[in-house]
């Protein structure tokens, strides 16, 4: 789905205009360095020639990729001295030109990991298409892009840029940079400053108990959750929408009673909201103008002789945060219970996966186009009749493909590697090497790690809900950025307590977790909480935060009182805290107990205050400006989330590169619609000290005089992993694949639809009829449940009817 877009007439003119309004904007005040002394390039005008024969001046070099015409040439317009240096582009297709500082001991300054450096440069040109483009020597790894930071404005004079880096990583001992030029147009540079920022900030005082500051802490609030929600919504209000539908109860379906639920943090109220169908099991994204599409859902409970699953509806709505009321859409082409839902960065919404109306896996792409706010037919979307399961996760990557990280419900035996790249526009699925047991990452979380620039996905553990083993503490990690990228082993999920019906006690050896949740925090860091260590049983208590600099965990953090298994789902609020709801066992209960964590940032002390934001309507590639009450180190948006069965594929944590004048500070904002697909996000400010700011909401989209023409603006893509292995073959058209009716991990031979005993118990439990029944009473099963026909797990041996 690579996203290449040419240059209009009409187009460049109104993109020119919007780079003369932010000249303006970043031009009002003079932008003074707050790093001091010295300047850490060599040559930083161009007036040292380079040795004899070479085409640059001294210490810089020519750098891109891709397929463009360019020109370089060593001008005497220069904003002092003598020389600068112009970079010309009269044709593109993809890729870059830049002048680079040389990538070599001599040129190259030298850095300190978790410092930040202000870079600066002066500059003439006539394209918007212009980024501030870093790269990094990883000591171990060598040379390597690191991140784009800003997009300057168009300007016809001398201009002067300014942005701070992100805290260097780890292992990183020098930085090269330059400003790239990504569209048709000309960039002339000259007086480049590289100074690094001023002494630490004082460590924060911690302002709760010495165990608050350390792990954090949950507190269950008084109101419960009215409904059994399967779905939780983060609203651009900061409300809560929880879906519940039928909420897995066959009685309320029969009787046609489906609901839903807005929270209000605010009050701490629920208010419960009139809802058209079952909409248990449904997917949902939210659309650029906030509200909620929901798609698909529940047609029908499978029967308890288990010859017919759960059947898919085809009906579509879309939420309304404003009138808090649904509304429907065209139906889509199939029914999916279970769609994955991603959202693209022209704003469309696309769908795989899920089982149709008649319980058979669904192997048709949908495709829901913002610009006709509909459902496409059928012969409108791609399709390579592929069937990707339930709930598969599907990741957008900075080009416009999709990474399918591996991550599912319900499902065995997939295909391949269990991971791929779905190229949309050539119609090719690749797969990706390294994801281990790839057959036990049922119920596992995948999440694109912060910054989302950073194009690395981490998947976390999981398990089968059909030979049903303990839940793994596997964690792999991928980056995207790479050629040929695969995953890797990242470190083992630490390990809590779980209760198996007999009290809490520690894991043990491989133990860890599927449904386990995996929320981004505007630190920079991923609360991994919940889960449990069989399919809809025993639940951990263990929570812990993935630092993706370090790729390390913190264990040991405070955990939820409540267990958060299957039906359950945590998410970040706008205040920076964690809201945790839901968990409907095996047995069919559900608790309806809310629970909320205060992360440690919380106790460290006053949150700095965004005072003011100009503008809360942003532009791709726009410079935006707040004021703030005290230093930050860096600001983000969080794409607010739409969470069900551990699965948000939408979650994501953009970088805000800082322009910073005392408390004014610039914020630079991607031109990629692919790294932040628009709509409404959390803007968050953060100290030094990992304390963020009370979230602002801001609305991300393509600027206002395009709307019309529908064109996004040109993404400043990356050669990212381009060198993958031979895509594989396309199955031919189909209308669908079987799967079993006992997808859903039950044995409908037992007891009601909605109790679920394992199709298979744990290893750990004898094949006999005490034991088995011994294993369903420690799980709070009813004591009798009825035997519909045969009796397949042996748990009537006196043949009254009745199982145990």
């Amino acid at each position: 789905m690579r996203l290449t877009i040419r240059r209009r007439s009409g187009r460049r003119a109104a993109l020119l205009a919007v780079g003369a309004m932010t000249t303006g904007l970043l031009l009002t005040a003079p932008q003074q360095a707050t790093a001091g002394p010295p300047n850490l390039l060599s040559n930083p005008g161009f007036e040292t020639a380079g040795p004899a024969g070479a085409d640059m001046p001294s210490c810089w070099s020519r750098s891109g990729w891709g397929d463009n015409d360019f020109s370089f040439a060593t001008v005497a317009d220069a904003h002092t001295g003598t020389k600068a240096v112009k970079v010309s582009l009269t044709r593109r297709v993809d890729g870059d030109r830049k002048a680079l500082v040389t990538e070599n001991s001599t040129c190259a300054p030298t850095v300190t990991p978790g410092k930040q450096y202000d870079l600066s440069a002066w500059y003439k040109s006539d394209t918007p298409d212009v980024s501030v483009t870093v790269f990094r020597r990883d000591t171990t790894a060598g040379w390597q892009y690191w991140t784009d930071l800003q997009n300057p404005p168009v300007s016809a004079g001398w201009a002067r840029t300014e942005v701070r880096t992100p805290a260097v990583p780890p292992h990183t001992d020098k930085i090269a940079w330059g400003l790239s030029v990504y569209g048709v147009g000309t960039l002339t540079t000259d007086d480049y400053a590289l100074e690094e920022v001023g002494a630490p900030p004082p460590q924060p005082a911690c302002s709760g108990t010495a165990e608050e500051c350390a792990k954090g802490k949950w507190e269950v609030i008084p109101a419960k959750n009215p409904v059994r929600s399967m779905h939780a919504v983060v609203l651009k209000n900061g409300k809560v929408l929880l879906i519940a539908g039928s909420g897995n109860d066959i009685a309320q379906f029969n009787a046609g009673t489906f609901t839903s639920a807005v929270y209000n943090p605010a009050n701490g109220t629920f208010k419960t909201i009139p809802t058209p169908v079952d909409m248990f099991c449904a997917g949902h994204v939210q659309l650029s103008d906030g509200r909620v599409l929901v798609m698909s859902g529940n047609k029908g409970y499978p029967s308890a002789d288990g010859k017919i699953g759960y059947q898919g509806l085809k009906d579509s709505y879309v939420f309304d945060p404003v009138t808090e009321a649904y509304t429907k859409t065209n139906d889509m082409n199939g029914g999916h219970w279970y769609p994955s839902a991603t959202v693209l960065g022209n704003g469309d919404v696309i769908s795989f996966g899920g089982l149709k109306e008649d319980s058979t896996g669904n192997v048709t792409a949908e495709r829901f186009s913002a610009a006709q706010n509909k459902w496409l037919p059928m012969n409108e979307v791609n399709q390579t009749w592929s069937y990707w399961g339930l709930y598969p996760s599907m990741i957008l990557m900075q080009d416009g493909r999709l990474f399918y990280s591996g991550s599912h419900t319900f499902g065995n035996g997939t295909p391949g590697s269990g991971a791929s790249v779905y190229d949309y526009g050539a119609n090719t699925v690749t797969d990706v090497p390294g994801l281990r047991n790839k057959d036990q990452r049922d119920e596992s979380a995948s999440v694109l790690l912060p910054p989302a620039q950073d194009q690395r996905v981490l998947t976390v553990g999981g398990g089968n809900n059909e030979t049903n083993p303990a839940a793994n503490r596997i964690t792999d990690i991928i980056d995207l950025k790479k050629p040929s990228p695969g995953y890797t082993a990242g470190p083992d999920l630490p390990q809590g307590l779980v209760d198996t019906g007999t009290g809490k006690r520690p894991q043990t050896g491989a133990e860890g977790k599927m449904y386990v949740s995996a929320v981004l925090l505007p630190d920079g860091k991923v609360l991994e909480t919940g889960g449990g260590l069989h399919d809809r049983a025993d639940p951990v208590f263990e929570a812990s935060f993935f630092d993706p600099t370090t790729n390390t965990y913190q264990p040991g953090l405070a955990t939820d009182p409540i267990p958060r298994t299957y039906h359950s789902a945590s998410f970040l609020m706008p205040d920076g805290r964690v809201m945790s709801v839901g968990d409907n066992p095996g047995n069919g209960t559900y608790n309806h107990n809310v629970s909320i964590y205060t992360p440690p940032y919380l106790f460290k002390g006053a949150r700095p205050q965004i005072t003011s934001v100009i503008d809360t309507q942003w532009v791709y590639g726009d410079t935006q400006r707040i004021t703030v009450n005290r230093p930050v180190a860096k600001a983000e948006l969080i794409r607010p989330a739409a969470v069900t069965h551990s699965s948000d594929p939408n979650q994501r944590f953009v970088d805000l590169p800082m322009t910073v004048n005392g408390n004014t500070i610039d914020l630079n904002v991607t031109s990629n619609p692919n790294l932040a697909p628009p709509g409404w996000y959390m803007l968050f400010a953060v100290d030094a000290n990992g304390v963020p700011s009370l979230a602002t909401w801001v609305h991300l989209g393509g600027p206002a005089a395009l709307a019309a023409t529908g064109e996004q603006p040109s993404a400043h893509e990356h050669s990212f992993a381009d060198a993958l292995g031979a895509a594989t073959q396309n199955p031919a058209k189909r209308d669908s694949v079987p799967v079993a009716p006992g997808v859903a991990g039950c044995d409908r031979h037992y007891g009601t639809v909605n109790v679920c005993v394992p199709t298979r118990f744990p290893a750990e439990v004898q094949e006999t009829a005490k034991a088995r029944c011994d294993w369903l009473a420690s799980h709070q099963y009813p004591k009798r449940l009825k035997v519909n026909g045969s009796d397949p797990l042996r748990l009537d041996p006196d043949r009254d009817g009745y199982a145990c």
